[in-house]
């Protein structure tokens, strides 16, 4: 049985922790923020009803944790590199000498964070997809100074907990799935400035043509499938034409300026009402839960 820390309750912070509890990991989760404890307190339990195991303990401060049964500690505080890096410098001071500490940083490489510490050979990128209770995939990511028989060690507990891990050897921007869905993206906002799509169409493409089949096999299986030498000829066209912009596109920047960041402002490139973002979140969700359900053995496989 491994015991988890989580620093940070918030939203993906609770999500992990929910996911580590479905594992029966004994799990600890670190939240400063009374209001938030409070919030925890109330739906940890109604999202775990039924699960196996004990439920998360929500705790103050770092100090209250119980530091010698702590096996991996994942970081889950807001995007601000000085604060993970003092919430780093406290962890180092307190944690066993042998635990994981891990970061789920989107935005900054584990070398960055762990710049000056001690700890960095044992220091990992862990990053969850939201909602982290449902999505499979952990990304597993290296820096320099880390120590790659101990992100082996990482990788199985990620798949004793029914994760499907990847393991990232070099702790590039955006790691290995934000990049490929970045690369997916920039194409999609050119031909959406171009004129030759609208954003309805881009996601109607995607959802229902080859997005369907990466629910089956990626694009490297896809590609077995279909024949190497038909992709070979098809890229020796399409990429001179592909978009190479190295920065953000039109689309894009016009509603972030205009302040149209999508459910959180009412309006991004679809408008949404209080109603419509419940309604879109349940349907979310309900596909995700239905395409576990199809992909379960594919992910205990990992």
């Amino acid at each position: 049985m491994t015991t988890v820390a989580i620093v940070g309750g918030g939203t993906m912070g609770a999500d992990i922790a929910v996911a580590f509890a479905r594992a029966r990991c004994v799990t600890h989760v670190v939240e400063t923020d009374p209001g938030r404890r409070d919030a925890l307190g109330d739906w940890l339990p109604r999202e775990l009803a039924g699960a196996p195991g004990p439920l998360p303990v929500v705790h103050a401060a770092l100090d209250a944790l119980p530091w010698g049964a702590i096996d991996v500690t994942v970081e889950c505080v807001p995007e601000a590199l000085a604060l993970k890096r003092g919430v780093f410098a406290a962890i180092e001071r307190l944690a066993r000498p042998d635990a994981l500490l891990t970061s789920n940083s989107s935005s900054f490489p584990i070398s960055a964070i762990a710049e000056g510490l001690a700890t960095a050979r044992r220091m990992f990128g862990l990053h969850f997809f939201m909602p982290a209770r449902l999505v499979p995939l952990v990304e597993v990511v290296c820096g320099p100074a880390s120590d790659v028989a101990l992100a082996g060690t990482l990788v199985r507990l990620m798949r004793d907990s029914g994760k499907v891990p990847v393991l990232v050897r070099r702790d590039l921007p955006g790691f290995l799935a934000n990049r490929l869905q970045h690369a997916l993206c920039r194409e999609a906002f050119a031909l959406i400035d171009a004129g030759i799509a609208t954003p309805e169409d881009v996601d109607a493409a995607v959802r229902f043509g080859f997005g369907f089949r990466y629910l089956a096999a990626g694009p490297m299986l896809q590609r077995d499938h279909a024949g190497l030498e038909i992709h070979c000829a098809a890229a020796a066209t399409i990429y001179p034409t592909l978009d190479g912009s190295r920065e953000p596109a039109r689309v894009l920047r016009e509603h972030v300026e205009r302040g149209e960041l999508g459910m959180k402002t009412g309006r991004g490139f679809y408008a949404w009402t209080p109603e419509a973002i419940a309604a879109e979140r349940a349907r979310y969700e309900a596909l995700l839960r239905a395409a576990l359900d199809l992909l379960g053995p594919d992910t205990r496989s990992g």
